[in-house]
Formats: structure tokens, C-alpha cells, sequence
């Protein structure tokens, strides 16, 4: 019953999507397997009626070659282009639904911990997103309109039956549907095993081979690329072996469909007899009746790669359905604005708050949160309240919950009780977040729209401009896998200019100079302080150096927010001096 409810729900998500092209592209391939059908036929009939005719000198002369050849000629075209057309259609609609699918699936990840999801499995993921999502295709290319196709034939073969002897009509359309739907019913059947297990080898052949690649410095190092290259080659072969087991079946599955086909032509072949003899049909006929006899089975055969395909689409509806149903989350105790892209170096907009000076820009509530897989909270019982244009700065130990803090004002980390009510915002994390395209692209994952004047401008602000500028492909400089190309203290200057480029009226910023030299770290604030005018500034550090842009102090022990100390006091002179001085 499960299964029959994700095939419902995929088939409602194929009808939002395209379902006007998908319906029109079955009717055109069912269209075209008639028109096939009935050139076949008539060509028969023609041509043995034209035989018969030239026997008969007298008969010649009257019989009329102009009406069955147009008819031929017209057959012939209209099969070309419903063949043509119903390619286009139902590619174009399937290549929609899929890309639709993608979209939203990616969507479904883009909520509180998807990121880390995505880093802890990104192989798994990356699965769902390609070789899960093309094997819904099979449902609609691979079932449905060979199935349509294969039932118009069936329909038509049977008519034609039906107008010398309805009985008979009866058994072959009876026939046909035991003979089309049994075959493919029994491969789906036989094939359920492998096609499972070629679904399961193939993904774990692709994580395996992530790993030998992003890994393989790591394997030199300890000795193990021998090893992981021959778990790969294991992997492979027994994949190699699943694809022969499925060729098998295939090849088999043809030859059933080929002995089906003869037996039906067998069968009419022996009632055209009974009926030639009786007079009520005529040697044009039979033809006709043979012909169409001869091709009302090989519909059916299209179906037997869907068949094959059956279990792993199965399979990959019953992992995708659950993700695809899931509307956005909305939790009641967390009404806030949440980053988009990936960690939120440079975030969008969801919901934002109306620009009233006298709200808050940030607000928790009495909020308690815990981290997936943890049994303590991240978070017991916080309330703070951040003014428009503050900059506070979130001290503490190791562990006591800073990084929380911004994981939930951010919209990262969901929240188990109280509220949190927020301005958008963008986060700064501790890793910057770099991909393998170009340095234009890059910054444009903060504002798509962004011209390159605005960007230059970004990259100028962050000091990274004159890094760029004599490069031979300026913006379009492409990066590799994380950034690689830039220095450590490059990649966070990019961070920063994206950050500079999201039009957000909170800025998150946990540890933004850690791990940089004194020299950048002081630049990179300098650069910061000077941009920050009209923004609230939320900092999680334990650095004093980044803890001197705030005029308010929030200390953090175990989850727990211990005071909340205003530069001018003595607490405040006394917490700032307690911190590091340098990363």
C-alpha cells in the first residue's frame, strides 16, 4: 500500500509540473503505434487486393489505387511525425518534471541542519539528487506510454477482429493482455532482486569512489590507496555481475515476447483459415488481419526495460516521496528569517521583518535548543534582546554555547522551546564555504543579481581587490574544490566581501579572524568596523581583538547566558581583558 501511495504522490507531482505535455505525449505515442499498425495492415490488404486485381483483367480496370495509397502515403507521414512529436513532448515534459523535482528535493535540504547533513553524507545525497531522481523517468517513458501505446494496439487489433467475429475479438484481446502484462509482470518480478541490489552496489561504487578521490592524499599518507582502490574494483565487479543478470532477463524477456507473437500469428493464421473457408473473408482481408495480428504484440515488448527497472524505481520513490511531501518547516516557536545557501556565508532573505526602528533586530525568548544526536541541550533558557544597530559580542569558553547562539538566530538550529523573532540576517561561520566556479559566481550566491561594478566594490572593501585585478581572467578566475587557488587569509576575505554584498540587516559573525595572521586579522576588522555602520553586529569569539567591536558583552556559560556586561563598566574593561589576545 506504501508503494501504491508514493506512485500516487509522484504521479501528482508529474501532473503540477507538465501534465498537460506528459498526457499529450502519451496520446501522440499511442497515436503513433496505431497509425503503425494500420499502415502495416493496409499496405497488406493493398497490395494483395492490387495482386488479385491484376489476375483479373476486367477487375483491373475498376479497382481503385488512388484512395489506399493515399491513405498508405498519409499513414506513413502521420507516423513520422507522431513518432517525432512524441519524442519532443515527452522528453521536454519528463526533463521538466525532473528538473522540478531537483529543485524542490534541494529545496527540502535547504533547512535547519541540511548543511551538515549534506557534509556528514554527501555522496548518499548526491545520490538522491541524480541517479534516484532519473530513475523516475521510468515511470512515465518506461511504463506509462508503452503502456498506453501497447493497450491502443491491443484495442485496434481486436476491433478489427470484431467485425468478422466478436467472439474471437474477445479471446485475442483476452490473449494479449495475458501474454503483454503477464511477460512484463513476471520480469519486474524476477528482476526485483537485481535491480535492487545493481541500485544499492551503484551508489555504494560512487561513495566509495568520493572517497578514494577527496580522500587520497589521506590514503597515500596512511598507506591505504591500494586498499580503497581495490574496494572499488570489488565494488565494480559486483555491479558488472548485477548488469549481466539484468541483460539476461532482458534478452529473455524479448524472446517470450518474440514466442507470444508467433503463437498470435499462429492463431489467426489457423482462424483466417476457418473463415477463408467459410467465405466470409476474403484473401485482402486475411492480410489484413495477419498483419495487424503480427505487430499487436510488439507494443507490449516496450515494456519490458520499465519491467526491469520496476524495483529500483521503487526503490527510489520510497526515498525521495518522504522528502518531496514535506512542506518548508515552520516551527511555532521560531518565527525568523533563514539563510539560504550553504551555511549561510551569504544568506537570503525568507522573512523578512518590516524596517520599524523601534523592534528589535534580534529577540530570543526564554529559548532552549539541542544540536541532532545530542542528549544536553546547546542552549537552556536564553533570553536576549538585540536593539537595531547594537554590536554585541557573544564570549566564553569552548562549548558554552556561542556558535548555538548564532546557529539559532540564523535559523540553522532549530529551536526546542521559546521564540525567536529576527531581522534577516547572514552568517559569517568559521568555515568559509568556497566553490569550485569562478570568483563571480562565488560572490553572486550572496546577490544573484550583483553587477560587476557592485562587485569589484565588495571585493575593494574587503581589501581582496588587488588580488584579483591583475589576474588574466579578473572575476572569472575559476576556483578550485573549496577555494583552492587562495590563501587562507584570501578565501576569508572573499567570505567577507560576500558578506558585504548581502543586503541583510543582521550580521552573524562567529570567529571571523580565527586562524588568520595579526596582520589580516587586523585589516579584516578594520574593514568590518568600517562597514558595519547601521547594522546589528552579533560576534562569537573568544578573541579581544574581535570582541573590541562590540559595545555590549553577552558571557555564555554551559548554554547558559551567565551576564550581559555595557562597555563603560568596570565588568565590561574586566571581561574584555580576560580574553585572548591574539588566535
Amino acid at each position: 500500500m506504501k508503494h501504491q501511495s508514493d506512485l500516487r504522490t509522484l504521479a501528482g507531482l508529474f501532473g503540477e509540473t507538465a501534465g498537460r505535455r506528459l498526457l499529450l505525449g502519451a496520446c501522440l505515442s499511442a497515436g503513433t503505434v496505431l497509425a503503425g499498425m494500420a499502415l502495416l495492415g493496409l499496405s497488406g490488404w493493398f497490395i494483395t487486393a492490387t495482386a488479385l486485381a491484376g489476375l483479373a483483367g476486367a477487375a483491373a480496370v475498376a479497382f481503385d489505387v488512388f484512395t489506399p495509397s493515399a491513405g498508405i502515403r498519409l499513414l506513413a507521414l502521420g507516423r513520422t511525425a507522431g513518432r517525432y512529436g512524441e519524442r519532443v513532448v515527452t522528453h521536454d515534459g519528463t526533463l521538466a518534471v525532473l528538473a522540478a523535482l531537483r529543485e524542490r528535493l534541494f529545496r527540502g535540504w535547504a533547512t535547519p541542519q541540511a548543511a551538515r547533513d549534506l557534509l556528514h553524507r554527501p555522496a548518499r545525497l548526491l545520490f538522491r539528487l541524480t541517479s534516484d531522481i532519473d530513475a523516475m523517468e521510468s515511470v512515465y517513458l518506461r511504463v506509462v506510454v508503452p503502456l498506453l501505446g501497447a493497450l491502443a494496439a491491443t484495442l485496434l487489433a481486436s476491433a478489427v477482429l470484431a467485425a468478422l467475429d466478436w467472439h474471437w475479438a474477445l479471446g485475442l484481446m483476452a490473449w494479449l493482455l495475458a501474454c503483454g502484462a503477464g511477460i512484463a509482470w513476471a520480469v519486474a518480478r524476477r528482476a526485483g532482486p537485481a535491480a535492487l541490489r545493481r541500485g544499492l552496489l551503484l551508489e555504494r561504487l560512487r561513495t566509495q569512489l568520493i572517497d578514494l578521490v577527496a580522500g587520497q592524499a589521506d590514503l597515500v599518507m596512511t598507506g591505504r590507496l591500494s586498499a580503497q582502490a581495490d574496494r572499488v574494483r570489488r565494488a565494480e565487479a559486483r555491479l558488472a555481475e548485477a548488469d549481466d543478470s539484468l541483460n539476461r532477463l532482458e534478452t529473455l524477456a524479448g524472446g517470450a515476447y518474440k514466442m507470444a507473437g508467433h503463437l498470435t500469428v499462429g492463431a489467426v493464421l489457423l482462424l483466417v483459415g476457418v473463415l477463408a473457408e467459410r467465405g466470409t473473408l476474403s484473401a485482402p482481408g486475411a492480410a489484413l488481419l495477419l498483419l495487424m495480428a503480427l505487430s499487436a504484440l510488439e507494443p507490449w515488448s516496450a515494456l519490458r526495460r520499465g519491467a526491469l527497472e520496476a524495483a529500483r524505481t521503487r526503490l527510489a520513490a520510497r526515498r525521495l516521496v518522504p522528502r518531496l511531501r514535506e512542506a518548508a518547516p515552520e516551527s511555532s516557536a521560531q518565527p525568523v528569517s533563514v539563510p539560504a545557501g550553504p551555511r549561510g556565508d551569504a544568506g537570503a532573505d525568507v522573512n523578512p521583518r518590516p524596517d520599524h526602528t523601534s523592534t528589535p533586530a534580534l529577540c530570543l525568548e526564554d529559548v532552549s535548543a539541542r544540536h541532532p544526536g545530542r542528549e544536553h541541550l546547546a542552549l537552556q533558557g536564553v533570553t536576549l534582546c538585540i536593539g537595531r544597530g547594537e554590536r554585541v559580542a557573544v564570549i566564553g569558553p569552548s562549548g558554552a554555547g556561542k556558535s548555538s547562539l548564532l546557529a539559532v538566530a540564523a535559523g540553522e538550529l532549530p529551536v526546542q522551546a521559546g521564540q525567536v523573532k529576527a531581522c534577516r540576517s547572514t552568517w559569517l561561520t568559521q568555515r568559509t564555504q568556497l566553490f569550485q566556479d569562478s570568483v563571480r559566481d562565488n560572490l553572486r550566491l550572496a546577490a544573484p543579481g550583483a553587477s560587476d561594478t557592485q562587485l569589484w566594490a565588495a571585493l575593494e572593501a574587503s581589501g581582496l581587490a588587488h588580488d584579483i585585478r591583475p589576474l588574466p581572467a579578473g572575476l572569472d578566475t575559476v576556483l578550485g574544490e573549496g577555494g583552492v587557488g587562495l590563501s587562507g587569509g584570501q578565501s576569508r576575505r572573499l567570505a567577507l566581501a560576500r558578506l558585504l554584498l548581502h543586503p541583510a540587516d543582521v550580521w552573524l559573525l562567529d570567529e571571523p579572524t580565527e586562524g588568520l595572521d595579526h596582520a589580516t586579522a587586523a585589516d579584516v576588522l578594520a574593514r568590518l568596523r568600517r562597514r558595519a555602520n547601521g547594522r546589528t553586529v552579533l560576534i562569537a569569539t573568544h578573541l579581544r581583538r574581535e570582541a573590541e567591536l562590540a559595545d555590549r558583552l553577552i558571557v555564555m556559560t554551559e548554554g547558559q547566558m551567565t551576564a550581559d556586561l555595557r562597555r563603560g563598566t568596570p565588568d565590561f574593561d574586566a571581561a574584555l581583558d580576560a580574553l585572548r589576545h591574539h588566535g
